[in-house]
This record gives C-alpha cells, sequence and structure tokens, in this order.
C-alpha cells in the first residue's frame, strides 16, 4: 500500500486550491527563497526545481498582471502545491527523515499534470517575451 497515492494527492490539493485567496499569492511570492531552498536540500522534491521555478513565474506574473491568459483555477492549483509544500506539517511531516518529503513531491507532480498543458503555454508565451526583449529593434 502506497503512503501517499494519486486520490489523496488530489483531495489534498483540491483541499488547499480552495483554499487560495489573492493574498496567498503575495505571501508565495515572499517565501519563494525559502520554498526554493527547501526543493533544492530535498531528494524527492529536487526534480521539479526547474518545474516550481516555472510556477512561481507564472504566480508573479500573473500576480503583477503580465499574464492572465490562464484560469484561476490553474493558479489556485499551484498556489495551492505550494503551499503545501511550504508547510512543513503537512500529511507527512518534512521532519521524518527519508520520506518526509514523499507527500510534497506527490502533489507538485499531481499539480503538474492537472495544469500541464496550461504551464506549457506560459511558458512558450515567457518564452516570447523573452525572444521580444532580445531582438533588435527595426526603425
Amino acid at each position: 500500500m502506497a503512503l501517499f497515492n494519486q486520490k489523496d494527492a488530489r483531495k489534498q490539493l483540491d483541499n488547499e486550491a480552495g483554499k487560495v485567496h489573492r493574498a496567498d499569492l503575495e505571501t508565495l511570492l515572499d517565501r519563494q527563497r525559502s520554498i526554493e531552498e527547501k526543493v533544492k536540500g530535498s531528494g524527492k522534491l529536487a526534480r521539479f526545481r526547474t518545474d516550481i521555478k516555472l510556477m512561481f513565474s507564472l504566480i508573479r506574473d500573473y500576480w503583477y498582471g503580465n499574464y492572465r491568459s490562464v484560469p484561476w483555477k490553474t493558479i489556485a492549483a499551484v498556489a495551492g502545491a505550494l503551499l503545501y509544500v511550504m508547510n512543513p506539517l503537512d500529511v507527512i511531516p518534512d521532519l521524518i527523515f527519508g520520506i518526509g518529503f514523499v507527500d510534497d513531491a506527490g502533489v507538485v507532480a499531481l499539480c503538474l499534470k492537472l495544469v500541464e498543458s496550461d504551464l506549457h503555454r506560459y511558458a512558450a508565451w515567457k518564452e516570447h517575451q523573452e525572444d521580444m526583449k532580445t531582438a533588435p529593434q527595426s526603425n
């Protein structure tokens, strides 16, 4: 029997996403560095490091109004997953050596699966924005 199956992860993610308010996005952005450090230091979450940075970038661009071509449900799911990672006392407390980040990794993986197409569209938009900044300006 798995300690943390997909059904449990989906339920937990839905619970967390349902609790997300716009003020939570600001809290997440303020705590981004500490969450990224937590991810970097954990074996299970480290493989999601690039995805988590993209998730933070999406929230930041949404928060500042740069990118709004995404449903609120996607923003709430991403924020819910990141809030879950931020919480050290979740289903499997992070302090339990060896398995403490298994549930966090499961929630992030499920979130990525649920918002994959929106995240891909955002990544393409972000890349286009960066290309526009570096493209030579014609007169």
